[in-house]
């Protein structure tokens, strides 16, 4: 099997796709990057479709080495950027020659970055994706849900193309700036108070170091969450309340099912800047309409593709 080589894997660098759709009345979450926006970039840039699988990379320090010509491209966290100690462009892509090494420093700004291949790379799917999902133990290069570690070689083939491109500046984000994330009240949203209501949206919360893929976790003035009863379904950006009144966003590697109550929702195309920012960072929110939502979305995969 031939493609690129791990030399070093970084803190945590996962093979992604689109997720794994369907599965969730198994109790099986999807997983998939964790910025949809940087990720499906970095495929664009390559002419590949949207899902087609590539690393997400958590804060940089990650090297390959090519046994293949090909081309590669790099969305996301601003890394420092080396082939063969030359540098690169971040949300660009480039050709990768045989023998040559790939480094991806840590990250400057922003949390994770995405490395994409021309045509994808190859693994076994599990439950139609390859998403690696760690606490399930599905997916990734091995069908397991390991991360990749140094020895793995992501399998890919031989690709050219006419030349370098980049994305364009205004499709850039700053992943600097203190986000404000657009929120769809609903669920439980008529069992908090109003005061409740007003204090989620007038102050900062600041991203505990304890968030991860499953789950973005805020701290700052509580709310006062009401009781809930019974579990329900939950999807992707719901923002739960559990009793110490410190919400949580749920994020790709959620569970399916939770008893908390949700205050509303999270804009998909808002999450990749809550997954981009470091622990501490305030965030800030802001109400949104459905049909704006509907209406984003939908342009994105008009854009990017199903």
């Amino acid at each position: 099997m031939t493609g690129l080589a791990v030399i070093r894997p970084g803190p945590l660098s996962l093979l992604q796709d689109a997720g794994r759709l369907g599965w969730q009345h198994l109790g099986v979450s999807p997983a998939g990057p964790l910025d949809i926006h940087a990720a499906a970039w970095a495929n664009r840039l390559l002419e590949n479709r949207r899902g087609t699988p590539l690393v997400e990379i958590a804060l940089g320090g990650m090297e390959l080495q090519s046994a293949i010509d090909t081309w590669v491209a790099v969305c996301g966290a601003e890394l420092d950027i080396r082939l063969d100690g030359a540098t690169r462009p971040n949300w660009s892509r480039f050709a990768v020659r045989a023998g040559q090494r790939l480094r991806l420093g840590f990250a400057r700004s922003g949390q994770r970055a995405y490395l994409a291949v021309t045509g994808g790379f190859r693994a076994g799917a599990v439950l139609g994706s390859v998403a690696t999902h760690g606490r399930e133990g599905l997916g990734g290069l091995h069908g397991d849900g390991r991360p990749l570690r140094a020895g793995d070689v992501l399998p890919c083939t031989p690709a050219s193309l006419p030349g370098a491109a980049s994305v364009p500046w205004r499709f850039v984000p700053d992943y600097r700036a203190e986000p404000c994330l657009r929120v769809m009240l609903g669920g439980d949203t008529g069992d908090f108070s109003m005061a409740d209501r007003q204090r989620f949206f007038a102050q900062p919360w600041r991203l505990s170091p304890q968030s991860d893929r499953m789950g973005a976790r805020l701290s700052g003035e509580p709310l006062q969450a009401p009781a809930r009863q019974w579990s329900l379904g939950v999807a992707t950006g719901a923002i739960q309340v559990p009793p110490d009144g410190q919400p949580i966003v749920l994020m790709a590697d959620r569970q399916t099912m939770g008893g908390y109550p949700i205050l509303g929702w999270v804009h998909p195309l808002d999450l990749g800047l809550l997954a981009q920012c470091p622990a501490h960072r305030p965030v800030r929110f802001a109400r949104v309409r459905v049909k704006t939502v509907q209406e984003e979305v939908r342009e994105f995969y008009r854009f990017f593709g199903r």
